[in-house]
């Protein structure tokens, strides 16, 4: 059985898709821009987006009342791989004990023109 999960603590999705989709134990979080979810604004500096981007997976994981720690991989979105180290040095405070499998590709651009998108994949060890 799905579960769609959704929460007014990210930002709404911007197509027609779900924030996330919850089968059996797995939990498949869609790509994640970094928009402020009350102001629906994007910040300019990549340090900042990532941020917004993992408090994003982060607010979604807890309406499925699961945390960073049940993420086993991500795949990492980004306009300028010339900005991974300060993304890089982000996402490693988001991930400190067992960080996830990872996949990290420059692409030409994103939507609302942010720099960084991730998605990412959860198991729920509380089944």
């Amino acid at each position: 059985m799905e579960t769609i999960i959704k929460t007014e603590k990210a930002p709404k999705a911007i197509g027609p898709y779900s924030q996330a989709i919850k089968s059996g134990n797995f939990i498949f979080i869609s790509g994640q821009l970094p928009i402020e979810p009350i102001s629906g604004l994007i910040p300019q500096d990549i340090k900042e987006q990532t941020k917004n981007v993992l408090n994003n997976i982060k607010a979604i994981l807890e309406e499925a009342n699961c945390n960073m720690e049940n993420i086993v991989k991500t795949t990492v979105y980004i306009t300028d791989l010339s900005l991974f180290q300060e993304m890089n040095e982000i996402y490693g405070q988001f991930f400190k004990n067992a960080p996830p499998a990872r996949a990290t590709v420059e692409v030409k651009a994103l939507p609302k023109g942010a720099k960084i998108e991730i998605e990412a994949i959860a198991i729920d060890k509380n089944l």
